[in-house]
């Protein structure tokens, strides 16, 4: 589960599956070629993101219907 105190860099590396959708915010990560230290909540603020529940809340989403995904290909 995502939480906003979640450091970027143990969040794309325990889900990189969020790469994608980060980038689609704005956040760019390790992944993307640019390196970005600090929470979630810190860089959705930098990037001008004031709703930080609904963003926690969509990434969270994402992840479900990946695993339900990914349960269904078994």
């Amino acid at each position: 589960m995502i939480q906003k105190e979640m450091l970027i860099e143990d969040l794309v590396q325990t889900h990189p599956e969020l790469i994608g959708p980060l980038k689609d915010e704005g956040i760019v990560c390790l992944a993307c070629g640019e390196p970005v230290w600090g929470t979630l909540e810190e860089q959705a603020a930098q990037k001008g993101i004031r709703d930080i529940s609904d963003l926690v809340d969509r990434m969270n989403d994402r992840l479900k219907k990946s695993e339900k995904d990914n349960h269904y290909l078994r």
